[in-house]
């Protein structure tokens, strides 16, 4: 089972999202089975920030002095699921995540859904800074987004 723990440092992501911790955790829920890691207890973190801070975080940890879209930081650099396991830290951009400002709520859901998948792929070790890794984890990414959308029609 996976946890999620979500902080919010900026008040425009409530416009968008009302319970953010139930929004992150059933997403996992939906995820391939393969995703879920059943029978473990799996915990990580995500700060939903905005450009201001993610360009530190940026700054700090990467020596890109300027904002993006979701920085993930894995706790351990080999994954190494235990019973219990902290992955990490995601943190998400809120104005990122917004453009175009006329986003609606289903799109920006969506959205983040994916940048979400993005950053939980990065903590489980995956990277795409050669073209072959770049499209296995471009690949997975959109295994897990179409079948969370399946999943996620369903309960609508």
């Amino acid at each position: 089972m996976i946890s999620i723990d979500v902080v919010s440092e900026n008040n425009l992501w409530s416009k968008k999202i009302k319970n953010k911790d139930f929004f992150f955790n059933t997403l996992v829920k939906l995820f391939p089975k393969k995703y879920r890691f059943i029978g473990k207890k799996i915990n990580l973190s995500i700060l939903l920030s905005d450009n201001k801070n993610i360009k530190k975080l940026n700054k700090s940890f990467r020596n890109k002095n300027k904002p993006t879209d979701v920085l993930s930081f894995p706790f351990e650099k080999k994954l190494n699921l235990k019973k219990n396991t902290y992955l990490g830290d995601i943190v998400i951009s809120y104005e990122f995540m917004n453009k175009p400002k006329s986003l609606s709520n289903l799109d920006f859901k969506n959205k983040i859904t994916k940048i979400f998948i993005h950053g939980y792929l990065h903590l489980l070790g995956h990277d795409h800074i050669k073209l072959k890794d770049f499209k296995k984890m471009n690949q997975e990414e959109e295994q897990i987004y179409k079948f969370v959308k399946i999943k996620r029609g369903k309960l609508v």
